[in-house]
């Protein structure tokens, strides 16, 4: 509990100086992509890590947070700090209402179905001409007077710090030890007092906020949102970025994200062969790092006790 505070507020006091000693326009670029992806895998991974069921819908709650921003800063002229909140409150009724379906079923059943809803999501924003300008998407969003990266910067890092802050104290609440006992036994969570379905559609409303908070930035950021962001190629990237860095962590997703944003500009030119590259590369982490790669430091730390232990002398020993 204690090192996991400790690497959160060490992380976010560097990022935020991030900017002081970077003033390339493409590296801050990759910085907020970085962070938005940051937001993203968090938010999956209490669905993922903590709960123990497999989303491949996800993107549905990204793709109803950018839309929501996008309507509502361009059709009803809303400024940027209403959309952003807006976009993650509308994905959170999203993840309420879907959560409340399908997380009375388990394993395959549960993704499919939230596999469903996303490709569901992604035909009518490409079909509801009238609202969502179909496969021309809605162009020219507002950026909210903000005319530089820098200031995009802290706007995502601030939405970063509430998502890993949220993720932290639920994790560490009782909701979150139920997620957990849910996830390592049902039937005994159940007997011990543990509602399965209340805990783990508070962690699947909590996520669906988060990823519609990062959608809504997305829109802003990018000026831009397509039926693409419904796609599940966003998905793969946050399920990818979850298992790399290690699942059931606060710490995982945000190493996932740094390593997955930048191989994905190393790989940009393999355009075909990066997605094959990406699987391999999780093939080859789940074989031999079941517990992502956060799951080094765990051993360094545990290796180092043992160590201090085998040093120090025991109470009552000359």
């Amino acid at each position: 509990m204690t090192f996991e505070r400790n690497t959160l507020i060490a992380f976010l006091a560097a990022a935020a100086l991030l900017p002081v000693t970077i003033t390339d326009p493409y590296l801050l670029h990759l910085a907020i992509m970085a962070l938005i992806y940051v937001v993203l895998a968090s938010s999956l991974n209490l669905i993922v890590g903590y709960i123990g069921e497999f989303s491949l819908g996800h993107t549905a709650f990204l793709g109803v947070g950018a839309y929501t921003a996008a309507l509502l800063s361009s059709r009803a002229g809303l400024p940027l700090w209403a959309t952003i909140p807006l976009a993650g409150v509308t994905a959170a009724v999203f993840g309420y209402l879907i959560g409340a379906i399908t997380l009375r079923l388990q394993g395959p059943y549960f993704v499919i179905v939230t596999l469903a809803f996303a490709e569901v999501l992604r035909i009518v924003a490409n079909n509801f001409i009238a609202l969502t300008n179909g496969p021309m998407g809605l162009a020219g969003i507002s950026q909210g007077g903000i005319g530089d990266k820098r200031t995009f910067f802290y706007v995502i890092l601030a939405i970063a710090a509430l998502t890993l802050y949220l993720c932290y104290r639920l994790v560490y609440s009782n909701l979150g030890r139920g997620a957990v006992a849910i996830r390592e036994n049902r039937y005994v969570a159940q007997s011990i007092g543990v509602d399965p379905f209340r805990s783990a559609l508070l962690a699947f409303v909590l996520g669906a906020f988060l990823a519609g908070l990062a959608g809504g930035f997305y829109a802003h950021y990018i000026s831009f949102v397509g039926p693409e962001v419904f796609q599940f190629t966003f998905t793969a990237s946050m399920i990818i970025m979850v298992l790399i860095g290690g699942k059931g962590t606060l710490i995982g997703p945000i190493l996932g994200a740094a390593i997955v944003t930048i191989l994905e500009e190393y790989l940009r030119q393999a355009q075909e062969l990066r997605l094959t590259l990406f699987g391999l590369i999780v093939i080859l982490v789940v074989l031999f790092l079941p517990r992502g790669l956060i799951s080094l430091t765990g051993s360094r730390r545990e290796q180092h006790s043992r160590d201090v232990a085998c040093v120090v002398p025991k109470e009552g020993v000359a």
